[in-house]
């Protein structure tokens, strides 16, 4: 004889663990979906909301206090934002650095900007572009 068969059914509240077993399963992978899209969605929003991006096509030394930077920046419509530029001279001493905003509609811009120098600057190097 076998000692399931010896067991009085329901008794000890087996088949109402089984219940719960599923229930709780269902509430965890519901609750985990839920916190995956919810990590995705920040980590989307993050990597790729709101970004400007720009290069350097093209720079100048004008004179000894300035240089000519021919930039192409990306953004979306409307975004308003900096990038920031510096300068140095031969011997690698930063000679200027500024920032340059970008407020216009369009999501793509050509513009030379002037970069002043303390001496006269032989590169012209993008630092990095933000959003504000």
């Amino acid at each position: 004889m076998s000692t399931a068969s010896t067991l009085p059914e329901g008794r000890y509240g087996r088949s109402a663990d089984e219940r719960a077993d599923r229930k709780l399963r269902a509430i965890g992978g519901v609750l985990g979906v839920a916190l995956i899209g919810v990590v995705g969605w920040f980590g989307y929003d993050y990597i790729a909301g709101s970004e400007i991006s720009a290069q350097v096509i093209t720079f100048k030394a004008v004179s000894d206090s300035a240089v000519e930077v021919h930039l192409e920046v990306h953004k979306d419509a409307g975004t308003k934002g900096y990038c920031t530029l510096r300068s140095q001279d031969a011997d690698g001493l930063e000679v200027g650095r500024a920032d340059f905003r970008f407020d216009q509609d369009s999501s793509r811009l050509d513009k030379v900007v002037t970069l002043r120098t303390t001496a006269r600057g032989t590169t012209a190097e993008l630092l990095g572009c933000h959003p504000g």
